[in-house]
């Protein structure tokens, strides 16, 4: 059987449309955002408490990147990046803390969303 031009051009994109992965993510302008809150929290001197586990700034940041990763088809904001993926363990839906010294602990979404506005009160 022959196909003209056309339905065959139509059959290749739709091809190409069904196999291609559908991601979401933060927009592209919010993606600094994202990595200077990881890194934000990665070269801390505070601790991240999760699940009764203690965690420094580097394993807090690894286990953050981990949970992006996983949720980033759920994203769309900054704000949603760090509701999914700082907040709360998904296991037992306990909130994550920050512990740092000579300050009382806070919850990490409170943590991060403070650094935020700050980040975006510093940037044009």
């Amino acid at each position: 059987m022959k196909l003209n031009n056309s339905i065959r051009n139509t059959l290749a994109t739709s091809l190409v449309l069904l196999c291609a992965p559908l991601r979401a993510d933060v927009p592209p302008e919010q993606k600094p955002e994202v990595e200077h809150l990881i890194s934000f929290l990665e070269t801390s001197d505070c601790s991240m408490v999760r699940n009764g586990g203690s965690h420094d700034g580097a394993e807090a940041a690894k286990h953050v990147r981990r949970k992006y990763k996983y949720f980033r088809d759920d994203i769309s904001s900054t704000e949603e990046f760090i509701g999914l993926s700082a907040t709360k363990s998904t296991m037992s839906s306990k909130p994550y803390e920050v512990h740092c010294p000579g300050e009382p602990p806070q919850k990490t979404a409170d943590w991060l969303l403070d650094e935020l506005e700050a980040y975006r009160a510093k940037s044009p």
